[in-house]
């Protein structure tokens, strides 16, 4: 009792806004002392999990400020479930339990889903409905073997679900509802809802400049356009800062690109007006050039694989793809990039630090299940 005293003052002093005391007996005999030599210098509060059978009209009498019983909703919250499961083993259906269980909209109720519904209309970005993806993933990704002998790599699950969902599932949640996939290695595997699909058959004999032609020619021009990979998972929040960003042309650029330098792939590397610092933020920062050939001391950052086009310039994207595909169908989309900034385009560079994964490999593939 002297201890209990001696700390609970010190907790007093040091601005405590409340006492808790325990104890282990059955009895409330050592709480109902401490309450009597402390008295009312501050709130106390106690947790009767061993002296559960002492009436709550004790403690109203002693004067206790707060008692809290959540350890037996939690117990009883597990016997609940146990019954539950055990019902439905038995009966291999719902129909017994569905009317002694809450309700969907009970669940909801208890989440505050409606209050989550109108922050999200008030506070995520407006313009997101006037934008578009197209994810290229006509390739087959032949650097992951036998695992891609059935289906291409965009639809080899991660975490139990295809990576293109999982993109797909990243911009739905911010905000992007028209989807339009190019396929070309066995079509016929895309089984994705609510999607747009544009094939290149030519996929193994042109580069990604083909399959990006056949995607635009076929999409809503009147749409802010949002160009990413079949096989590069991000955070929602990129997809955000692309959809906010009001420039003709934008990329995403990660200042941590140092960390894929040991990868088997070459990586577009950047070279930008200025470097990510903290006096970059909110400024406008033009790319220069992009290459997977540029020389790491000069590169800013790594492009990770994601461009945006505002829609007043879908005609002059589009142009830059025609002309790029007039020299190579084996261009791939950086060249598409510099053609646009050999042309007197500016392209807006957003820098971020890692939350992507560019899926190149088993190991990536490892990764991304826990992305």
């Amino acid at each position: 009792l002297d201890e209990a005293l001696k700390r609970s003052e010190a907790y007093h002093r040091a601005g405590a806004d409340a006492i808790l005391i325990h104890s282990a007996l059955s009895k409330p005999d050592e709480i109902l002392q401490f309450k009597k030599e402390w008295g009312d210098r501050c709130p106390v509060v106690i947790v009767p999990t061993k002296y559960y059978s002492t009436p709550t009209s004790v403690f109203d009498e002693n004067n206790f400020s707060l008692i809290i019983w959540a350890n037996h909703l939690l117990r009883t919250s597990i016997t609940s479930m146990q019954q539950t499961a055990s019902q439905i083993f038995k009966d291999q259906n719902l129909h017994s339990i569905e009317d002694k269980v809450a309700s969907v909209s009970e669940v909801f109720r208890l989440q505050g889903a409606s209050d989550l519904q109108s922050a999200e209309d008030k506070y995520l970005p407006s313009n997101s409905s006037g934008t578009s993806a197209l994810i290229l993933a006509a390739s087959r990704g032949k650097e992951l073997g036998d695992l891609t002998s059935k289906k291409p790599k965009a639809m080899i699950e991660a975490a139990g679900k295809p990576i293109i969902s999982r993109i797909i599932n990243s911009y739905n949640s911010s905000g992007i509802k028209e989807i339009n996939v190019v396929r070309g290695y066995k079509p016929e595997t895309f089984e994705l809802p609510n999607v747009n699909f544009h094939d290149n058959l030519d996929y193994d004999t042109t580069g990604e400049v083909v399959s990006l032609y056949r995607g635009l020619k076929n999409i809503d021009i009147n749409q802010n356009l949002i160009v990413s990979y079949g096989d590069v998972l991000f955070k929602k929040y990129i997809s955000l800062m692309l959809i906010e960003d009001e420039y003709e042309f934008s990329i995403v650029v990660d200042t941590n690109w140092q960390k894929n330098l040991t990868k088997s792939r070459e990586i577009d590397l950047v070279k930008c007006s200025a470097r990510s610092n903290r006096n970059s933020i909110g400024s406008k920062i033009n790319l220069e050039k992009i290459s997977n050939k540029l020389d790491h001391k000069l590169a800013d950052g790594e492009w990770m694989g994601m461009l945006k086009i505002r829609k007043d310039k879908r005609g002059a994207f589009l142009s830059a793809v025609e002309a790029v595909m007039e020299k190579s169908s084996l261009s791939e989309l950086p060249d598409v990039i510099n053609e646009l900034l050999s042309t007197g385009h500016s392209v807006n560079v957003i820098y971020t630090s890692g939350h992507w994964i560019d899926i190149d490999s088993v190991e990536d593939l490892v990764k991304a299940s826990y992305f």
